[in-house]
């Protein structure tokens, strides 16, 4: 608005508003103001006032549709050729708003009167104040399939088919008379952004189905294109910069009258994409309040879903969640405005709702099962059409996937080591890292321990050399058990059970050997009455899946780093080979948990 107008008037701010002298009468201080929230002007000097379209044709001297061509030409927009089928549609509309207000008019005069006694009974019950009820225009269908009709009479039953407030039965010859649509239900007119009435709808008060009854789509009612009560909630939402989305008439009414006046609802059917561009309109985040209950949370992952191919920069959603069993009327009702704060004000991101909802409560305990979900969450950022938009999606749940999965890894400590020096005293903590997974500590002791048979010692001796444990305590007994079995080549289990018994090694090995069953996976080596070479031979495979573990763990994080930076799909295509490499290599019993690293 302010564009426009400050082509011919000198403006300057004014708080929330622009002002100048107003260029419909001479003056000398401004008193002329513009205000582009609103979009109109007014002049408290001569009393002009009118939009943008009402300036240029007062200004310019020009038609409506000459200026509302030159103003869409400004805006590098085309105008819509007026052809006969837009021209028709525009013909049907004449006279229809006439034909909803007196339908509304005479639904509010029912619901005060003789037949609204239920109804008025139910809004008592649910605190719903007189005011509150005339400022939204409620009103009452009586329980008469004639009731409408005799009352809207002068209109001619064709218009009130055509709104969609009478039904014409379908029997073939006409001769069956058309009846009311809503009968017995709380009535809640439907207004577009200017406040006319459009529709309605109604809630069965007592037994019967459906609990909920809309108009049918009308020339001028389109329930995937409106939003109840945005004609009031707009304004507001404009100042305070947010928007709230509820699910029905009775949590947009329930809100207003707790003091949120900027609350819509849709109209019965998940959110589409005009109820989402009018939202986007009118604030950059909305926030979604859907009941607490498993319908309302699909609801809004449904919303969610259907939001992703529209989001751009700035443009997003946000999702309250309710405690279980209440929606918003409920929980303003029964503990007041303040805690409907509070669960806007915990409100999540749209990423957030997307990330649980794919990981909350999924079995992950395999690979396959882990790639599945990964395999899901790129499918809802590849969803997005925007393409940083994507990427940065993209990165973000990739990396909140690989620090849920990732297993902790403590950095091994190279401890120096003098041959033929007695080992360090070593406290009874020696042997833990600082935090080690509890797999990593389970797979080292098992490896040191296993190094009191020193046959084993022997035969994996330049394998063992190469190894570097993440825990500190272990890595300082191995490099104490080399070093003795280097020191005396005969050396028998017995004097390396002394050796390491000045470490506190020797307990923590029985305990770890006695923890294995007899025989488990590739651990034969483990059994008492293996024999020796057979014994070497498969512990020497068990150091090799360590090593090549370890080589691949090293690819694993090289391939990851550089797919985080590109984003590239052949960079994830290597990172998914590096994964079943990894994979194949081992097995269940012997993966989980392998930390050793060569140098």
């Amino acid at each position: 608005m302010s564009a426009v107008v400050g082509r011919r008037v000198k403006l300057a701010r004014a708080g929330r508003e622009m002002k100048g002298c107003c260029p419909f009468h001479n003056e000398k201080s401004p008193s002329f103001f513009v205000n582009d929230d609103k979009g109109f002007y007014h002049c408290f000097g001569c009393g002009a006032h009118g939009d943008v379209i009402r300036f240029v044709v007062e200004q310019e001297g020009l038609g409506f549709i000459d200026a509302v061509k030159s103003l869409a030409q400004e805006a590098g927009l085309e105008l819509p050729e007026q052809t006969p089928e837009a021209r028709e549609r525009t013909a049907a509309v004449v006279g229809l708003h006439d034909v909803t207000a007196s339908a509304a008019h005479h639904f509010a005069l029912q619901l005060a009167d003789t037949p609204g006694t239920a109804a008025r009974a139910y809004l008592a019950l649910r605190r719903i104040t007189g005011a509150t009820a005339e400022a939204f225009g409620l009103g009452f269908a009586a329980d008469s399939r004639t009731r409408l009709r005799v009352a809207l009479a002068s209109h001619g039953d064709a218009k009130l088919i055509e709104t969609g407030l009478l039904i014409q039965p379908e029997d073939g010859d006409g001769s069956r008379e058309p009846y009311d649509r809503f009968r017995g239900r709380l009535m809640f007119p439907i207004r577009d952004p200017r406040g006319r009435v459009i529709g309605f709808g109604g809630r069965i008060l007592g037994e019967g189905q459906p609990k909920y009854l809309n108009s049918p789509d009308t020339p001028l009612f389109d329930k995937g294109r409106t939003l109840y009560n945005l004609d009031r909630a707009g304004p507001v939402a404009r100042k305070s910069g947010r928007l709230i989305v509820v699910e029905g008439y009775m949590d947009v009414i329930g809100l207003a009258q707790a003091g949120f006046a900027d609350a819509v609802a849709p109209l019965g059917t998940a959110l589409t994409e005009a109820q989402l561009a009018l939202m986007w309109r009118l604030v950059p985040e909305p926030v979604l309040c859907f009941d607490g209950d498993a319908a309302g949370q699909r609801a809004g992952l449904r919303a969610a879903l259907r939001a992703l191919p529209l989001l751009e920069p700035g443009k997003s959603l946000r999702f309250a969640t309710l405690p279980p069993g209440q929606d918003p009327d409920d929980l303003v009702r029964e503990r007041g405005a303040g805690a409907f704060d509070a669960v806007l004000a915990a409100a999540e991101p749209l990423i957030d709702r997307l990330w649980r909802s794919e990981t909350e409560g999924a079995d992950t305990s395999t690979p396959e099962r882990r790639a599945a979900v990964l395999a899901r969450l790129d499918a809802h950022a590849g969803e997005i059409k925007h393409p940083d938009l994507q990427r940065f999606y993209r990165q973000e749940l990739r990396d909140r996937f690989y620090a849920l999965f990732r297993r902790e890894r403590t950095p091994w400590v190279k401890t120096p080591w003098v041959k033929g020096q007695a080992p360090p005293a070593a406290s009874p903590g020696v042997l833990r890292a600082a935090r080690p997974d509890m797999a990593v500590a389970m797979i080292e002791q098992v490896l040191v321990g296993c190094l009191i048979r020193p046959a084993l010692i022997d035969a994996a001796f330049e394998r063992l050399a190469a190894l570097r444990l993440r825990d500190q305590g272990q890595a300082m007994l191995l490099a104490a058990m080399l070093d003795a079995a280097t020191a005396s080549p005969n050396v028998d289990a017995a004097r390396l059970r002394a050796f390491v018994a000045g470490f506190g090694a020797d307990q923590a090995a029985d305990a770890v050997l006695a923890h294995f069953r007899p025989g488990i996976g590739n651990l034969g080596f483990l059994r008492a009455d293996t024999p020796e070479p057979v014994a070497a031979e498969q512990f020497i495979k068990f150091i090799d899946a360590l090593l090549a573990d370890a080589r691949m763990g090293d690819d694993i994080a090289a391939t990851n780093a550089h797919f985080r930076e590109s984003m590239a799909e052949a960079d994830f295509a290597a990172v998914r080979r590096n994964h079943r490499a990894r994979a194949e290599l081992c097995d269940k019993d012997r993966v989980i948990g392998i930390v050793a690293e060569t140098e």
